[in-house]
């Protein structure tokens, strides 16, 4: 060591440090230089550096600097109750990563598989109509939409007891629009409006539905015949009912039916 000590450069370039942290030490006294060179510049001794490489055992174990001084300096202080401290957030914290890992885990299953329900359960819980091959058939044609991200947000979160809630919910909904086709409510009526409303709020459920993808929906449901069986098992006509309440409550918000988009 050049003139007794080692300069502070130098210093942090042999402990892994920056030049800015050795500063900030000294100016809090954590770590000051216990030497000067003949020009003035600080200059670190063996015994700053024996100092230095036990404050960096210290951090890498994750106390504070305030912490890292009281084991340092206080006369009589117990390391060990302050790496018992440590040990217990470092514990705190790995339940919390580990708490992260399995929602991380839940995430990427809803967003590769869309229901985390064995089909045993999907069958109980959807009824025996349901096909345990629509969630990776609707994986396949809309996996990279925005909507398909949003629904396995909210499916990753949801337990058996949560879908069959929503289910019940769709149920509900199917048998007020068969009411309104038995009561002969006429699309653009205000019963068929609020049925319309009611349609939009049970199937944000899914994913945020605007008035504009509930046309395109409208339209699925009359064309596909898979939805048009569906509804229209519920009361003959009603698929291409519903498409019309919608479109005659979208006119009826501004939006013209023929150029609405998925958006």
């Amino acid at each position: 060591m050049a003139e007794h000590g080692m300069p502070v450069g130098e210093t942090a370039a042999r402990l892994g440090l920056t030049v800015r942290a050795l500063h900030h030490w000294d100016e809090i006294g954590l770590a000051r230089p216990a030497a000067r060179s003949s020009a003035g510049y600080r200059l670190y001794t063996d015994d700053d550096l024996d100092r230095l490489r036990r404050i960096l055992v210290y951090r890498e174990l994750g106390l504070d600097l305030d912490a890292i001084r009281a084991v340092l300096d206080e006369p009589g202080g117990d390391v060990a109750d302050q790496l018992r401290v440590q040990r217990a957030q470092v514990a705190q914290r790995i339940a919390q990563l580990q708490v992260l890992d399995e929602d991380l885990e839940r995430m990427i299953a809803a967003q590769e598989h869309g229901i985390l329900l064995s089909e045993d359960e999907q069958r109980e819980t959807f009824g025996p109509a349901w096909d345990t091959g629509w969630p990776a058939e609707a994986r396949d044609a809309y996996g990279g939409s925005r909507q398909w991200q949003q629904y396995a947000e909210r499916s990753a979160s949801r337990s058996a007891d949560d879908w069959a809630a929503v289910t019940r919910l769709v149920s509900d909904l199917d048998h007020e629009l068969g009411a309104a086709v038995d009561a002969g409510v006429r699309p653009g009526d205000p019963a068929a409006e609020a049925l319309v409303e009611r349609h939009r709020e049970v199937f944000s459920q899914y994913f945020p539905l605007t008035r504009q993808m509930q046309v395109h929906l409208g339209r699925m449901y009359a064309d596909d015949p898979r939805f048009a069986a569906h509804y229209d098992g519920i009361r003959p006509g009603l698929a291409a009912w519903l498409r019309d309440a919608i479109e005659a409550s979208a006119r009826a918000h501004g939006i013209d039916p023929d150029t609405a988009r998925w958006e």
